[in-house]
């Protein structure tokens, strides 16, 4: 290779690798103040939070963060957009493990459902606020519909699977999602609030499971 060719070939490889740890650099940065996001607005909530609060907690300037989010809600989406994400994988992964073989009835199916599912209060106070948020604005109220029609997508195999082992077929797998997704999401509150209550506790397995017998059948 001429010299020519290879002080360019070596300027080209440069410049790769500088671009590379550039890219990782932006990348733990973002990461870096989604996590210190997640933290910030569970304890404060959305309203009380600047983003100096989520630089100071990341350990940033104020430049990193524009040089990331051009707003606070875009921050709050896409910091929720990753956890949801996150812990539908989770949750997923939880359900196809091996329940044993002892899982043999309805209910013993809606104990290994629910201990897939977490009882996370901070994640709970970011919700509530992400919904509400949701209702004043079109577009994300879409994409919080299309996150719930995700959840369904991904989970339903998976349950329709632990039932089939145990003799029951869902009817309407779409309905049965929609109802587990609410059932849960009311019951959490409750337990949330009531976190020594063997009664919230119970309330809460037995609602998910008189759910699933509403919308499955024997075989």
């Amino acid at each position: 290779m001429p010299p020519s060719d290879e002080v360019t070939a070596t300027a080209t490889n440069g410049q790769r690798a500088t671009g590379r740890r550039v890219t990782k650099r932006r990348a733990e940065t973002r990461q870096r103040l989604l996590d210190a996001a997640y933290e910030v607005f569970a304890e404060q909530g959305f309203g009380r939070t600047k983003p100096d609060h989520i630089c100071e907690r990341a350990g940033y300037t104020r430049g990193a963060f524009y040089s990331q989010f051009t707003s606070m809600d875009e921050l709050f989406l896409a910091m929720w957009e990753q956890q949801s994400a996150q812990l539908l994988s989770d949750v997923t992964a939880m359900l196809r493990e091996d329940p044993g073989t002892d899982v043999r009835e309805v209910r013993e199916v809606v104990e290994h459902f629910l201990r897939a599912v977490p009882l996370d209060d901070k994640w709970q106070r970011i919700s509530l606020e992400v919904t509400a948020h949701a209702l004043r604005n079109p577009e994300l109220r879409d994409r919080m519909v299309a996150r719930e029609e995700a959840i369904i997508a991904a989970l339903m195999p998976v349950v329709q699977t632990l039932l089939n082992r145990i003799g029951r077929t869902v009817t309407d797998p779409k309905a049965l999602g929609r109802a587990l997704i609410a059932v849960h999401d009311g019951t959490t509150v409750q337990v949330l609030m009531e976190p020594d209550s063997a009664e919230a506790q119970e309330l809460r397995v037995d609602l998910v499971l008189r759910v699933i017998m509403s919308y499955t059948r024997e075989q």
